[in-house]
């Protein structure tokens, strides 16, 4: 029997940009230099994207399914990318459905795993939303989280069921607390933090933004493309590297939304004309107060990398486009 890589979340937007780069490649690196062949990538989601690839096999479902969740992990399942979730603010308005899709449907998969006895590599999206408000002065790798929603209580749960999981050997889990990704297309999917990419797509469109943050508004940001290579360059790692924590602070872009509009000035002079700030103050609690002082090391000594900058991240967009 071939190896497979499961990717849950598949037609979501980081989802389709791991896939993307997965059938760029025939070989997944597996640590110390060494790789492995898979044969076939599994993806699944609500709906299945269409996706002309041999390789490729869809299977559409919904992961709150605790059957259909336990049912992707196959015993030639040796790579998970667990990418589905409910977003933030869908999360925060329907409990039940928080639960059932960020916290059970994980721990569906998860079992699953225990039942095969397998210890496949497990890549989770785990959020920055873990830390909760009021945010620190200054993060780091010992920064306990304290979720101040709902969601990011979900992702922190998932995190310390990843860590005891594999203290005992049922996975081997790699779990990255992703900033905000942008640029997304416009998608009413209940993401409070849904503005990040507004500002950069809507202006350089030619059209209006209005921000529910202040031009002080600090934020933690990331390019797509950056995000789909650090979850690749996770699975990479070897199994030993992270020791007991098995969650890492992604080193992200920290950039102000007036910086933002700065940058984008440069980029399409006008722009920063089309933005409007009608603040909210729970939105900017929540989603504009990270801290400059933040310091990633743990990913950084890992190899994980961030764009270069504000100017950078826009130009990827430019070039590339979502």
């Amino acid at each position: 029997m071939g190896h497979t890589i499961l990717v849950t979340g598949a037609a979501g937007f980081v989802g389709m940009h791991v896939v993307k780069q997965l059938l760029g490649r025939e070989r997944m690196p597996v640590g110390s230099g060494a790789e492995e062949a898979f044969d076939r990538i599994l993806i699944t989601d609500r709906a299945t994207p269409l996706i002309a690839d041999p390789r490729i096999k869809a299977v559409p479902g919904d992961i709150a399914d605790p059957d259909f969740a336990r049912s992707l992990v196959t015993p030639d399942v040796k790579l998970v990318f667990h990418l589905a979730g409910v977003v933030s603010g869908s999360a925060e308005a329907d409990l039940d459905l928080g639960l059932a899709v960020n916290l059970d449907g994980t721990r569906a998969l998860m079992d699953a795993c225990r039942l095969l006895n397998t210890n496949p590599r497990f890549v989770f999206t785990s959020s920055i939303a873990a830390f909760g408000i009021p945010l620190p002065a200054r993060i780091d790798d010992d920064t306990e989280g304290f979720p101040s929603m709902s969601y990011g209580a979900q992702k922190r749960m998932c995190e310390l069921l990843i860590d005891d999981y594999t203290r005992r050997g049922i996975l081997d889990g790699r779990v990255l607390r992703l900033p905000g990704i942008v640029v997304r297309p416009p998608n009413p999917n209940g993401a409070l933090s849904a503005f990040n990419s507004d500002m950069i797509r809507e202006p350089l469109a030619g059209h209006e933004v209005v921000l529910p943050v202040s031009k002080n508004a600090c934020l933690w940001i990331m390019s797509v493309r950056q995000a789909a290579n650090n979850l690749i360059h996770a699975a990479a790692l070897a199994p030993d590297v992270l020791g007991a924590r098995r969650t890492l602070n992604l080193p992200a872009v920290t950039v102000t939304a007036g910086e933002v509009a700065d940058a984008l000035e440069r980029v399409k002079p006008g722009s920063a004309a089309l933005i409007r700030h009608e603040v909210q103050p729970m939105i900017e609690a929540k989603f504009g107060g990270f801290t400059r002082d933040f310091h990633p090391t743990r990913a950084l000594a890992l190899g994980f990398t961030c764009d270069a900058g504000i100017d950078a991240l826009i130009d990827d967009y430019v070039q590339h486009g979502s």
